[in-house]
């Protein structure tokens, strides 16, 4: 079978390829520059510990060594300090590193792998697609015809795919913009982001809003300055007064030394496409959506666009059309992200505003620092991952589900579990494969080596009926998750979103939970394709 071919070797790009590689799915990464990054050190990304473990998992490299990992958060208004947050085992910290390193650490793991080739000098130009496939052109020194399976763009704001398939992508333009700059310095916090609104030093005018500090590793600060509507030149004069004023005004004197290495002006817009699927051309990452207002983080959303579409396409892939399947991925992830621009736009009048009665509420201003909060550590409306409790794969009408501390639909907890070759392994670190998860809740079993309980109690029960499931599945033990009671079992889909929760053994609601994991009952291979839904899908714009 063909291969698939992925438009932009940008992280999403490179990720989703990495992703379908690990499940035996060829790939060609078109890729319209040289094959590396330009070094920006003011160009960053701050990644919280779901994608941090999708990215280490998929390429088995550390990310530790390449960014910081923040002790704490402070949000500071004027001079006063309105909240802390201490990271930890309770809260872990996000990672915040620079998108170049992100980069080369995906593309030096695509280098190993044999599944996968990077066409560099590759620009897209035009697309066509059948029943059995795709044929993309590109131009360039290498311009060529390219067949095969799915096509997917991961190829940016601009996207050359979207434009070909007639995808429209309304939104915001300019919803918020900013200064930006990275400078090697000493601050008086160490490891420690900052919000900090209103600060003392600047008295009037809109551009007295706001400034955020995040830490890089090796004494590498990004500060990011809100700056006013409108589109006034922001020159490297400005820049520097800004950097030198804010560095003044945290040391309460004169500014520290420090070492100026980028700058520039970052424009958030929001937008969101009407269509993520076209038959068999797909949409991923800011091809497909832009976020970024207050904080929130758009490319952490790419990454889990290609998650959650990487196991899709691999059961298509590897077992012909799943039409239901397919059309989940934009049903799932074009809810989640319009949920969080539909926060952001709430929100944003209240933040942004200017004043008015709010200004005078008492205890408004602690909860407008508490919303901006949200949207930088990734909490709440404005800034928790999306959850798939509506998705159409989501089970109906199981007899015996259970309620566990993760809501169906929500990103798993990750506990320690015992494989079937007896070791114990992190729950996450059998996501990615392709296989679903059954666990089964075993208090006791962790204290006891495996071949004392494999063949007692429900574990033959369940084993067989893992066995029987129409799709490939693990079954796992956990001695306890978060809400669940002894002998729960836990359906687990390969992007790590939890199915359903079982009271016990009960064959046939797995089986159906799993069948409906994979979109319902796959069709005979003669069935016709409308009838399949694959025409409506192929069809409309």
């Amino acid at each position: 079978m063909d291969p698939v071919i992925i438009t932009g070797a940008g992280p999403v790009g490179l990720t989703l390829a990495l992703a379908l590689a690990r499940q035996e799915v060829p790939c060609v990464v078109l890729d319209e520059g040289p094959g590396k990054d330009e070094p920006r050190p003011a160009r960053t990304v701050v990644l919280r510990p779901e994608a941090v473990a999708l990215v280490e998992r998929l390429t088995g490299t550390p990310l530790t060594g390449l960014g910081s990992r923040w002790a704490g958060w402070r949000s500071v208004r004027r001079k006063q300090v309105i909240g802390e947050v201490e990271f930890g085992e309770a809260e872990p910290p996000p990672l915040h590193l620079a998108q170049h390193e992100l980069t080369e650490v995906l593309r030096t793991a695509l280098a190993r792998e044999p599944l996968v080739r990077i066409a560099v000098d590759s620009r897209l130009d035009s697309v066509e697609q059948e029943k059995s496939g795709v044929t993309a052109h590109t131009r360039g020194p290498a311009g060529t015809w390219w067949r095969g399976s799915y096509l997917v763009g991961c190829d940016g704001p601009r996207s050359t795919v979207r434009k070909l398939q007639d995808i429209r992508f309304p939104g915001r333009t300019a919803v918020e913009r900013y200064a930006v700059a990275a400078l090697r310095t000493e601050l008086p916090w160490e490891d420690q982001a900052l919000l900090h609104r209103m600060p003392p030093w600047r008295t009037s005018g809109p551009s007295a809003g706001e400034v955020v500090a995040r830490p890089l590793p090796d004494g590498v600060w990004r500060l990011d300055w809100l700056l006013p509507p409108g589109k006034d030149l922001v020159t490297p004069e400005l820049l520097v007064n800004r950097v030198r004023e804010t560095l003044a005004g945290w040391s309460e004197g004169a500014p520290p030394a420090y070492e100026l290495l980028d700058t520039g002006v970052h424009t958030v817009h929001h937008r969101l496409a009407r269509r993520w699927r076209v038959g068999r051309v797909l949409l991923a990452g800011d091809a497909a959506h832009l976020l970024g207002a207050l904080g929130t983080q758009g490319l952490e959303e790419g990454l889990l666009d290609a998650d959650n579409l990487a196991w899709k396409l691999a059961v298509a892939w590897h077992h012909g059309p799943h039409e239901a399947l397919l059309d989940s991925y934009q049903a799932e992830r074009r809810a989640a992200i319009a949920a969080r621009l539909r926060a952001a736009d709430q929100v944003l009048p209240l933040l942004r505003g200017g004043g008015g009665l709010r200004a005078y509420v008492p205890g408004s201003s602690r909860g407008h620092d508490t919303l901006l909060a949200d949207g930088h550590l990734g909490r709440g409306a404005l800034g928790a991952p999306g959850t798939y409790a509506d998705s159409p794969l989501a089970p109906r009408d199981l007899a015996e589900a259970a309620e566990v501390g993760t809501p169906p639909g929500a990103p798993v907890t990750d506990v320690r579990v015992t494989a079937e070759d007896g070791t114990f392994v992190r729950l996450r670190d059998r996501l990615g494969r392709g296989a679903l998860l059954v666990v089964l809740i075993a208090p006791g079993t962790g204290v006891w080596e495996r071949k004392h309980w494999v063949t007692a109690g429900v574990m033959p029960r369940l084993a067989a009926a893992v066995t029987a499931l129409p799709h490939r599945a693990e079954l796992l033990v956990a001695e306890s998750y978060p809400g669940a009671a002894a002998h729960s079992v836990l359906l687990v889909r390969p992007d790590g979103h939890l199915v359903t929760a079982l009271n016990g053994v009960r064959p046939a609601d797995l089986y159906a939970a799993a069948e409906a994991t994979l979109g319902g009952p796959t069709p005979p291979a003669d069935t016709p394709a409308e009838e399949r839904g694959a025409g409506a899908s192929a069809g409309s714009r």
